[in-house]
């Protein structure tokens, strides 16, 4: 290991890349505790506390929303914006187009994406202003009706999301990673501290949260290494290239299928499903109908984070949304084209149509298993979370929720190969 850390020393660009990233990470967690001026702090850490989904969002935020910080959105609106392209560039021929020209078409798809985070991210702010406010005891921001109080606010929460943009364009132009990905990771790992020391407290006042506490560890790292298997895991599907290979010899290739092909997506939009919901329910929950007010009140008691309900619901669409997001990103037909077009087959599946039915029913069996997969990451911490309370065991939860491990896994991956074959460049410029 510490050869390796030598290594990585040595090599100058690598270093540089390396610091310049730390650097990027530092200035977005001194973001994090910029509060937005005239907020009641200990009115919306009382929200948090009390609401597990405000929980949640501040979590996978870093403690922005938790500080009523001016980036209090986080990258949320950016990867809205992101997975809103990528369903336009199936829906629209222009952007289908624009996708298929290589790197200039994916600069411009990027900066429609720019665009398109702009307007989310204002709309966002205020949806997010209005629905902490109102769950709050003491108002967090004073007249709230007002527009010459809200619209600042708003334009600083644009523009806070905007920065950690253009901080994660930085990091992967200049830096080393994905910024975006890296940015979403520190905010993750930032709060794991945080976690670990609130239920250490929480081990020393009552003895009994000891046991839960320990095993609460090694079902996280347990898990740590399943997403660890499982994101690394593919079907290699062998091909061959007929007369490329040397004296005329067929060249034999792989392609690769992962069994998690969705990465964490499915729970991004999971998540947005189920809790919609929940949030509708808290906004009407005061309202003066009595209808709308008894349908929140059931909605809130039936439907909450952690019932059986919610995670059955939150179980299903996690799956359904792996089959949907997969259809939009991976082409059997596009991909059976492109080997065709190079001379290309899989050995024992005739060229075109049979090699895409073949691909297509190979990438819907890793759909199937990486989705359940996905899923049992995602409710699994909500289930430990209630045997422990059902065993009167405390109210111990996982350092890590189940979105976060899947990607604190990606991220430590590719930062790893990314590292690595750095490293070799560097190994070979000694040679020339």
């Amino acid at each position: 290991m510490f050869n390796y850390l030598q290594q990585i020393w040595n090599s100058k660009d690598l270093r540089k890349k390396i610091l310049f990233t730390l650097g990027i990470l530092i200035l977005f967690r001194i973001c994090t505790q910029i509060s937005i001026p005239g907020a009641d702090l200990d009115a919306i850490r009382a929200v948090i506390n009390r609401n597990q989904l405000f929980g949640i969002f501040s979590a996978l935020t870093g403690g922005s929303a938790e500080n009523f910080s001016i980036i209090l959105m986080g990258l949320s609106p950016y990867i809205n914006a992101s997975i809103i392209m990528q369903l336009l560039t199936v829906i629209v021929p222009r952007l289908e187009n624009l996708s298929k020209e290589g790197e200039q078409g994916r600069r411009k798809i990027n900066q429609y994406t720019r665009w398109l985070t702009v307007p989310i991210a204002f709309m966002q702010s205020y949806g997010m202003i209005v629905l902490i406010n109102s769950q709050a005891a003491v108002p967090i921001v004073p007249n709230i009706s007002d527009p010459a109080v809200v619209l600042p606010i708003m334009v600083t929460i644009t523009a806070g999301t905007v920065l950690l943009m253009w901080l994660g364009e930085l990091i992967s132009e200049y830096g080393i990673g994905n910024g975006i990905s890296l940015i979403i990771f520190t905010g993750i790992i930032a709060n794991i501290p945080i976690a670990l020391g609130q239920t250490l407290a929480l081990t020393q006042q009552n003895a009994d949260a000891l046991i839960p506490f320990v095993l609460m560890l090694l079902v996280t790292f347990g898990l740590l290494t399943m997403v660890i298997l499982i994101t690394e895991g593919q079907r290699q599907i062998p091909i061959i290239y007929a007369g490329r290979g040397t004296r005329g010899k067929s060249d034999h290739a792989i392609l690769p299928i992962r069994v998690n092909q969705a990465g964490m997506i499915p729970i991004i939009f999971a998540v947005s499903m189920a809790t919609f919901p929940g949030v509708l329910a808290q906004l009407f929950q005061n309202s003066q109908s009595a209808t709308l007010k008894a349908i929140a009140d059931a909605i809130l008691t039936y439907f909450h984070v952690n019932s059986a309900l919610y995670v059955m619901v939150y179980f299903l669409l996690v799956i359904a949304f792996t089959y949907f997001y997969v259809s939009i990103t991976f082409n059997p037909e596009q991909v059976a084209d492109n080997l065709q077009k190079r001379g290309g087959y899989v050995p024992g599946i005739r060229p075109g149509k049979e090699t895409a039915n073949y691909l297509g029913k190979v990438s819907s069996r890793l759909n199937l298993w990486g989705g359940i997969f996905i899923a049992i990451i995602a409710v699994f911490p909500m289930i430990l979370g209630s045997l422990f309370s059902s065993l009167q065991l405390g109210n111990i939860t996982m350092l890590i929720s189940g979105a976060g491990m899947i990607i604190i896994v990606g991220v430590v991956l590719e930062l790893m190969r990314q590292i690595n074959a750095q490293l070799v460049m560097h190994d070979y410029s000694k040679f020339y």
